[in-house]
């Protein structure tokens, strides 16, 4: 009877290896290289769209509202805060709160401009 040895890990992990067949495509080649960067361009690709992009455009609207800001506008700042606008500096805006109280922001705190309504409903 012939002694045979216990399997270890590596003895077992080379018969794996050499058990398994060749790569069909030759393990390189162009079509490897595809089969390598094509998911990640996917994953790319799809958050350009849902992310990105959707960001960009948002960010160009805010650019726009802010450098159409006019003396008259009503706006919220990012606080909250309800005024008119009643000076613009070239990074500076002053809106009056309320009579006699004029605060000056940043434009960048600027959250929206509201559309002043021409009907009254008191």
């Amino acid at each position: 009877m012939q002694y045979h040895p216990p399997m270890n890990f590596a003895h077992a992990a080379d018969l794996a290896y050499a058990a398994s067949g060749a790569p069909v495509n030759g393990g390189g080649g162009p079509a490897g290289m595809l089969q390598f960067i094509l998911p990640f361009a996917m994953m790319f690709a799809i958050l350009y769209f849902i992310v990105l992009r959707p960001q960009q455009r948002q960010k160009a609207e805010r650019e726009k509202m802010l450098s159409a800001l006019k003396k008259g506008d009503r706006v919220v700042t990012t606080s909250g805060m309800h005024g008119t606008v009643i000076g613009l500096g070239e990074q500076t805006v002053t809106v009056r709160v309320a009579d006699q109280v004029k605060l000056e922001f940043d434009r960048s705190a600027i959250g929206r401009v509201v559309e002043v309504s021409s009907d009254k409903d008191a």
